[in-house]
């Protein structure tokens, strides 16, 4: 038999989550609240075990690579996740908050640079940095280069099984 929740009030806990009560807000709260420790990857697996929307959007168009741990932070994929998240809200996705404004600025900083630039974002696992801008060339639709056969970075997993998130 598994172990007993730690949520007290379920209806109250889903609530929380479909306002976009953060993490971080509810973990406090619950503390304060009830005297329950909890952490903001149990809020993350409370909400996939309910099966509620998430708060991430997954483009493999833009992030098409598994990435390595020590690049999930490099500054190009900050913004290729911030570019993906403002598409699916432009999209339509109701489920994701807009950028805060601060951002937004940097994105569109970002991508006003690779325009003047005439670059797209490539990835290499190999490297200590990862990611580079390299020149646009004909077979660049979009802000990324494809992966191309003998390219160091290996394809992304489907959604079911990456744990990459945006």
């Amino acid at each position: 038999m598994g172990r007993a929740s730690k949520v007290q009030n379920h209806d109250e806990a889903k609530r929380w989550l479909k306002e976009g009560k953060s993490y971080a807000w509810m973990v406090a709260t619950y503390k304060e609240k009830y005297g329950i420790d909890t952490t903001p990857t149990y809020w993350a697996v409370y909400r996939n075990r309910n099966d509620l929307p998430l708060r991430i959007t997954r483009d493999n168009d833009l992030i098409p690579w598994q990435v390595e741990e020590k690049h999930r932070w490099a500054y190009d994929l900050v913004m290729l996740r911030f570019e993906a998240r403002r598409r699916a809200v432009a999209n339509g996705d109701s489920n994701l908050k807009n950028l805060a404004e601060a951002d937004a600025n940097r994105l569109e900083s970002w991508k006003k640079s690779l325009e003047e630039e005439s670059a797209v974002v490539y990835y290499d696992p190999t490297t200590e940095d990862g990611f580079f801008l390299v020149p646009r060339e004909d077979g660049d639709a979009d802000i990324v280069r494809k992966i191309r056969r003998g390219d160091p970075a290996k394809p992304r997993r489907s959604d079911s099984a990456s744990s990459t998130d945006i």
